[in-house]
């Protein structure tokens, strides 16, 4: 006897259809999963084995052979126990499966008293199943709220004895539509409960952190400990715009297959926010392992990546963001696979002036050896450093700033010229984003330069200073200033401050 029925995997972060085919045969009584199964794949049998007994059902004396299609692509997690367990039943004869095997893709972790448990990667499996044509998906009771932000009509069960009588027709649990008791948006999280009204003075810093998230440009803070370089960061998610539909379910499935959702929350709307520690490995930050898991900086894809203490990350793990600022996204290749991950992300990072942190005090000078000072600085190479459109160095907090009555001006306010600014982008490019975005060629069209801007360039390139891509970082930057001053074309004075913010004197 031969069943089939759908299900899903992952690969990366993306789902993709899983055909599985469970065949009965006359023969020593075996259980054999075949089709390139991953670990938690293969420890399947034995759970199947024990839910089935356990939930009424009587596992068949028989060579059981399962087959994983395409068996070319490697299958990972728990979630394949519930197709597998309906498979072995519809081929032993003791649920229906012609009713539904052609238009339900089912997923689901098995207890071995036959419960269903909720898996990671939920909405992965039914986008790619949505995407593939099926007519609904049967998941475990605590995805379904999840796995219904996609718009498939979902079912959600609590058994391998619910799954087999829905499938068999027999009963019919609650039926969860894309629009039924969907959940709400999800609260601000933790990152906007920083407000910028907590931060005192730096002026220039709140600048910078404004423009940046106006464009979604890079930003390094250079400055002394206790400057407010980690306070100012911590506060860019509060001024960015909300995620859009489509950003927001990208975001929510990204961190649904790296398991940093709980299966109840609703639709992400403040941007992710990602400080990892210096001591972060090159495969942490980019991704890869046995299973291809999302690294860091796939996880904070359309949001912010936060790198405090930059000298102190390793060289390797630095160096391999360059390519992902650029592309927007990164491709990781292993022996058996080469799988591209989305990440566009905005990059903040703060570092200090010297090991000691107190080069340029005129009080309590540093006292750093220049040898040592060179050193540190020469740990974030030069083409990383041009990755950074904005460059500040923040000076020491005076006392009379800390001690102000009057507190700065709050995040609220400061978001709404954010999405006023973003949203003559979006205009003007027809897409979402911001001007970090923007390409040589649309640079060209879209950011004319009038007589004094183009002389002020030409003086920074015939001096040295200024590389062919520092000009097209320097046009980004002004072309963002225009739109935060509602300007239509930009102005000498847009390209004058965007030359300072990328560190640059006059030539």
């Amino acid at each position: 006897m031969l069943a089939t029925l759908w299900s899903a995997a992952v690969r990366g972060v993306d789902g993709f259809l899983v055909r599985v085919e469970a065949d009965l045969s006359n023969g020593l009584p075996c259980f054999t999963t075949v089709g390139l199964p991953g670990g938690a794949v293969r420890e399947a049998r034995e759970r199947v084995v024990s839910a089935v007994r356990n939930a009424g059902f009587e596992f068949p004396d028989q060579r059981v052979v399962v087959n994983l299609a395409p068996a070319e692509q490697r299958k990972e997690g728990a979630h394949l126990d519930l197709p597998i367990a309906l498979g072995v039943l519809a081929a032993s004869g003791q649920i229906e499966a012609k009713s539904w095997s052609t238009g339900f893709c089912a997923f689901g972790e098995l207890a071995l008293d036959g419960s269903l448990r909720p898996v990671r990667g939920a909405l992965a499996l039914t986008l790619a199943a949505r995407e593939c044509g099926m007519r609904a998906a049967l998941v475990p009771s605590a995805n379904a709220a999840e796995a219904a932000l996609t718009g498939l009509p979902v079912f959600g069960v609590g058994s391998l004895t619910e799954a087999a009588a829905l499938l068999g027709d027999r009963e019919r649990p609650r039926r969860r539509l894309p629009s039924d008791e969907l959940p709400p948006p999800e609260r601000p999280g933790s990152a906007c409960a920083y407000d910028l009204s907590d931060v005192r003075g730096q002026a220039l810093a709140r600048r910078a952190l404004e423009i940046s998230a106006a464009g979604g440009h890079n930003l390094l803070m250079v400055g002394p400990p206790g400057s407010g370089k980690s306070m100012l960061a911590r506060r860019l998610p509060g001024i960015l715009p909300p995620l859009g539909g489509d950003e927001a379910l990208e975001v929510a499935r990204i961190h649904s297959v790296a398991g940093l959702r709980a299966p109840s929350d609703g639709i992400p709307r403040e941007r992710p926010f990602r400080a990892p520690h210096a001591t972060a490995s090159t495969l942490s930050m980019i991704g890869g392992g046995p299973a291809c898991r999302p690294g860091e900086i796939v996880l904070a894809h359309r949001g912010v990546l936060f790198l405090d203490e930059l000298p102190e990350f390793r060289r390797g793990a630095l160096e391999a963001l360059r390519q992902p600022l650029e592309d927007h996204s990164v491709t990781v290749t292993r022996v058996r696979d080469s799988i591209r991950f989305p990440a566009d992300f905005s990059l903040v990072a703060a570092m200090n002036p010297c090991p000691c942190g107190r080069a340029g005090r005129v009080k309590n000078p540093c006292v750093c050896p220049e040898p040592s000072v060179r050193r540190y600085r020469n740990r974030v190479s030069g083409p990383m450093l041009d990755r950074f459109d904005l460059r500040i160095e923040l000076a020491p907090l005076p006392f009379e700033d800390w001690n102000a009555p009057a507190a700065g001006e709050p995040s609220a306010a400061v978001r709404e010229r954010v999405v006023a600014a973003r949203s003559r982008s979006s205009a003007r490019l027809n897409r979402p984003g911001g001007n970090a975005g923007l390409t040589s060629a649309e640079l060209r069209t879209l950011c004319p330069l009038g007589a004094g801007s183009l002389r002020l360039i030409e003086s920074f390139v015939e001096g040295g200073k200024l590389s062919a891509r520092g000009i097209d970082r320097i046009l980004r930057v002004a072309r963002t200033l225009a739109d935060l001053a509602g300007s239509a074309s930009i102005e000498d004075p847009h390209v004058s401050e965007a030359l300072f913010y990328r560190g640059y004197a006059d030539p």
